[in-house]
């Protein structure tokens, strides 16, 4: 089962066909929608369609493949949402959208991870699940097995394409230390509390029963050397007694590991303190867990609070009710010096296991307009490379 050789280095396409708010606020124009489930619920049926279509065809382009490649990086994470075959009204789906992807990765020599993102009712209760503040998806059997007939749809289709790299079956599901120390309800309100009462962590024997069901589901159609990918929940080292047997082949264990996160928990916002976080936690874990999965970081980036100026809570936005800093505490060189070392630290951790993808590939929120987001700029990896604060060559 286990395969040491596995290398990716990779970019999200973040907020293409999942739409998260604060990567682009002005998708939400004329709502007080924080997320994608309440967006199309608050405008009249043709400004939706003509809104979403817009922003699909052009925040991604075959000219952003050409750019990825030319980084040398060699594949892209595709989030998609459960409405991607468009059977869940009122959401327009984007399978073509995912074709042409697919269409552009095989031009241009780059691998596609498609990334179940989000589930009906919400597995994590966060804007980036799809509805705020609403855990309940693991509760409704019905809503469970839709998820997996979307994941089946999703390998029939792509399984035996050259440019698919693997399948994601479920992105971020909360389990419960990630419920309590992100205080997801405080954080992501829900809007309608009915809809919202009775969320709360998913358990790790669902998640567990839920993982073995998807991989009997997609493995059937996947040519050999592709990838089922299941997600650590934010609990890495649980996951050693996984999976282990021998019918389960090319399963990667994906973690995702933001020093926003390492600050959560206490970690020193200086580069002093990130370093020795990097190395006893997030470097030490994966080396421990490579012995059991091929291990990836599926997402993680350069945002530091340090960076910011300002302790960020965790990265809390200003669409959190957080007021951010609108002044630059840093010279340019001393950003690119903060950024540099935050990457190498990273890059060399992430090399204990078998790759990493960059969250994420562009951001269009206005970190010089909007008060309030200085150092957010550095989650957009197009601007990291143009800055210089993404070492290319160490990649």
């Amino acid at each position: 089962m286990k395969n040491n050789d596995v290398k990716v280095k990779g970019v999200n396409l973040g907020n293409w066909l999942v739409l998260e708010k604060w990567m682009n606020p002005a998708l939400f124009e004329g709502t007080d929608a924080e997320d994608e489930y309440w967006l199309p619920r608050q405008l009249s049926p043709e400004v939706y369609e003509a809104r979403i279509k817009i922003h699909r065809s052009e925040y991604i382009t075959e000219r952003d493949f050409v750019t990825i490649k030319s980084w040398g990086l060699d594949a892209v994470r595709i989030p998609v949402p459960y409405f991607i075959f468009g059977d869940r009204e009122p959401f327009i789906g984007c399978i073509e959208d995912l074709d042409r992807a697919f269409n552009w990765a095989e031009k241009y020599g780059l691998k596609i991870l498609i990334d179940l993102h989000t589930a009906p009712m919400g597995q994590n209760g966060s804007d980036n699940g799809g509805i705020c503040g609403v855990c309940r998806w693991a509760q409704f059997p019905e809503e469970v097995e839709f998820e997996l007939s979307v994941l089946e749809r999703l390998a029939e289709r792509y399984g035996k394409r050259e440019g698919l790299w693997g399948i994601e079956v479920l992105n971020e599901p909360a389990l419960s230390w990630m419920w309590g120390i992100m205080d997801i309800q405080k954080r992501y309100p829900p809007v309608d509390k009915e809809m919202a009462a009775g969320s709360g962590p998913i358990s790790y024997e669902f998640i567990r029963k839920f993982y073995l069901d998807a991989y009997d589901r997609i493995n059937p159609y996947l040519a050999d050397g592709k990838y089922v990918v299941i997600h650590d929940g934010f609990e890495l080292k649980i996951w050693k007694d996984f999976m282990q047997e021998e019918k389960y082949k090319n399963v990667i264990l994906d973690t995702h590991q933001y020093l926003m996160m390492a600050e959560m928990v206490g970690c020193e916002q200086t580069l002093e303190g990130y370093a020795k976080f990097v190395a006893e936690h997030f470097e030490k874990e994966i080396e421990e867990m490579q012995e059991y999965f091929p291990v990836i970081v599926g997402e993680w980036c350069l945002f530091n609070s340090l960076a910011c100026g300002q302790d960020t809570k965790g990265g809390q936005t200003v669409l959190n009710g957080m007021e951010g800093t609108s002044e630059e505490v840093f010279s340019a060189e001393q950003k690119k010096e903060i950024y540099n070392a935050a990457a190498k630290m990273q890059l060399a951790a992430w090399e204990k296991g078998s790759g990493y993808f960059y969250w994420s590939y562009k951001l269009l929120t206005d970190t010089v307009n909007t008060p309030g987001w200085v150092g957010w700029d550095s989650w957009d990896l197009g601007r990291c490379v143009d800055f210089g604060w993404f070492p290319l060559d160490e990649k």
